[in-house]
Order: structure tokens, then C-alpha cells, then sequence
């Protein structure tokens, strides 16, 4: 069975989960392992984001979704018209023993710029706003830590105030498969809108970071749309 936060109706939805990661060849759905978590982060348009988040060391699967809603197994168009108040995300599933909340925590906070609200570069609307979704007591402290943390970081270089959505246990509703891991099909359009501060996440309250730092040199936030740059492959560690 899937995990008892997620929804039925997204995996009903025939087009809504393909069996296979088309990067890690792992399952979408399959039940998590007693050394695996989950969590869902929102940091604008889920195909770039996605791509950020199944190459980092650890991550088992990843997929693409809908979540912070009010209506019921929402499609793509319902989202976007904003209709069904949820926003596009990425769910992660990653290996407790190789990667610790902290490290996807740092990758989330620096990948897009979580002050715009209801907006992440050129694309504007709900669908659009940062958000974690945790789904443990330990993840949902850690988010708060870090959010604390980063805050003064932005302080320090004169940016706004975050408007990161930070709930737990939001059901998840599966993209339809088109956009599954879709930056790394052929014909993609290689977009991201993600607009990354340049702040980093150092340490915080509770961190336990475990990601050697020579992972991070894969992550450029100086070079725009960094990751659409970067390969598809997940990042080896040496």
C-alpha cells in the first residue's frame, strides 16, 4: 500500500504515476522501506525542480505532483487556473542511512527564491508558491529551523521576508505522466523559472548534514538556470 498520507485518487488517475523513474529506474509508488522518508517541497515549476532534487546522492525516487489544495484529485488545467488552491511539487523519497532531511532541506531553500509569493520568476499563481510538505515530527522542526536560519541569511544581504507554505501531512496527487521527470525526455523544453537568491543554507538548529560538500559544486546558483545545465545523471559521489 502506499503510505497512509497519500491519496487514493492519485493513483487511480491512469495517466497519473508511470511504474518506473525514467532517470533511476526505481518505482514511483512503491511502499517506503523502514530507512526511507518522504517529504513534498513546492519551489515553482515542478520540472526543473524535480531534476534538482533526483540528483542528489540518496534520493530513491522522485515525482511530480499537486498539493496544498482543497479540491479533489486535481488535473494540471485545474491547478493552473488556480481553482483548486494547490501548488505544483516534487515528492522525494530518499535513503535515511545516505542523506540526512538537512541536506534536501539546503538543496530546497537555495534552488529558488522563497519570497515571492505567489509567484517564482516569470510564472505567476498559486500553482507557483514555495511550500514543504512534511510528513514527520522531526522533518516538520527541521523545516522551521531552517526557514529561521535562512531568513537571516537573507536579512544579512537586504532580502525580503519568506512566504514559504509549511504544513504537515499534505495529501499528494500525482502529476499526469507528461510531466513526470519531463526534462529528462527527448524533445523537453528545457524551462525553468526558478530564480535562486544566492543565499546559502549553512548550519541551523538540528541539522546534520551528511552530503560531502564537493555534491554541492554540481549546484551553481551564480549561473542562471543552473539546473537545466546540469546533467540528468544523479551526482556520484567519489
Amino acid at each position: 500500500m502506499l503510505p497512509s498520507w497519500l491519496t487514493g485518487e492519485a493513483s487511480q488517475r491512469p495517466n497519473a504515476e508511470p511504474l518506473r523513474h525514467a532517470v533511476l529506474s526505481t518505482s514511483l509508488n512503491a511502499p517506503l522501506m523502514d530507512d526511507q522518508e518522504e517529504v513534498v517541497f513546492g519551489c515553482g515549476c515542478f520540472w526543473g525542480a524535480e531534476k534538482g532534487f533526483w540528483r542528489l546522492p540518496g534520493v530513491v525516487t522522485t515525482a511530480v505532483g499537486y498539493a496544498g489544495g482543497h479540491s479533489p484529485n486535481p488535473s494540471y488545467d485545474e491547478v493552473c487556473s488556480g481553482r483548486s488552491g494547490h501548488t505544483e511539487v516534487v515528492r522525494v523519497v530518499w535513503s535515511t542511512p545516505a542523506l540526512d532531511f538537512s541536506d534536501l532541506l539546503k538543496l530546497f531553500w537555495e534552488c529558488h527564491d522563497p519570497t515571492q509569493g505567489d509567484r517564482q520568476g516569470n510564472d505567476r499563481g498559486s500553482q507557483y508558491r514555495s511550500a514543504i510538505y512534511t510528513t514527520t515530527a522531526r522533518q516538520l522542526q527541521l523545516a522551521l529551523a531552517s526557514q529561521a536560519a535562512y531568513q537571516k541569511g537573507l536579512n544579512d544581504r537586504g532580502l525580503g521576508a519568506i512566504t514559504t507554505e509549511i504544513k504537515a501531512d499534505q495529501p499528494f496527487f500525482a502529476a499526469e505522466s507528461y510531466h513526470q521527470q519531463y526534462l529528462a525526455k527527448p524533445g523537453s523544453r528545457p524551462y525553468c523559472s526558478a530564480m535562486p537568491s544566492g543565499v546559502l543554507l549553512e548550519q541551523f538548529d538540528g541539522c546534520a548534514y551528511k552530503l560531502p560538500a564537493s555534491v554541492w559544486k554540481y549546484y551553481d546558483w551564480s549561473i542562471s538556470h543552473c539546473v537545466l545545465r546540469g546533467d540528468n545523471s544523479p551526482i556520484a559521489l567519489a
